[in-house]
């Protein structure tokens, strides 16, 4: 044991400084560390604004220990299970830094989403198998109530048109009709 934890439970309510800034840092050291983030902020945006910095699951109080454990159990599983650590993965003219949080095309920064990230990691450590949108959602987001499927379709037209050379004709991140997306080396 290293001493590093293997979870961070955050409320967003501190004192001095918030807990999407925590997010946001914590995530920037260490991408690999999942985050639950607890809170009495309910809104959809609220939970839309922790999911997109970061954080695997997001639980509104109030909440019963059993749930809350349980969504920790499945978080540490997917994880451990499904995750791809790597400090940095090239493809194509393409560099991911998931270390750094910085993404190169021709030697360019340009910017992804903290999500953007957890879908690439995904799809490098499944790469060449077709995975389903259910299944990203599962991995990326984390949660039991989904998002719709279409959440998934507009992030990947995200990544194509700032990933791909041709977003039309992508060569990197394929549509599987009626199943899903295959990533390509």
């Amino acid at each position: 044991m290293d001493g590093s934890p293997d979870l961070l439970l955050l409320d967003i309510m501190l004192p001095g400084i918030n807990g999407y800034d925590i997010c946001r840092k914590v995530k920037e050291q260490k991408p690999e560390l999942p985050i639950i983030m607890i809170t009495a902020r309910g809104k959809e945006v609220d939970k839309v604004a922790g999911l997109d910095l970061g954080a695997d699951d997001y639980v509104s109080k109030p909440f019963s220990i059993p749930e809350l454990l349980a969504r920790i159990r499945a978080v540490l599983r997917r994880y451990r299970e499904g995750t791809v650590i790597l400090d940095q993965y090239t493809f194509g003219n393409i560099t991911l830094n998931f270390k750094k949080f910085q993404a190169f095309v021709d030697n360019q920064e340009i910017h992804l989403s903290a999500r953007e990230y957890a879908i690439m990691r995904v799809f490098i450590g499944h790469a060449g198998e077709v995975i389903h949108r259910h299944t990203l959602l599962d991995e990326v987001w984390g949660y039991e109530t989904y998002p719709t499927t279409r959440t998934v379709d507009n992030y990947i037209l995200d990544l194509r048109k700032k990933l791909e050379e041709d977003p039309s004709r992508p060569k990197h991140i394929l549509s599987v009709r009626s199943a899903g997306y295959k990533f390509v080396p």
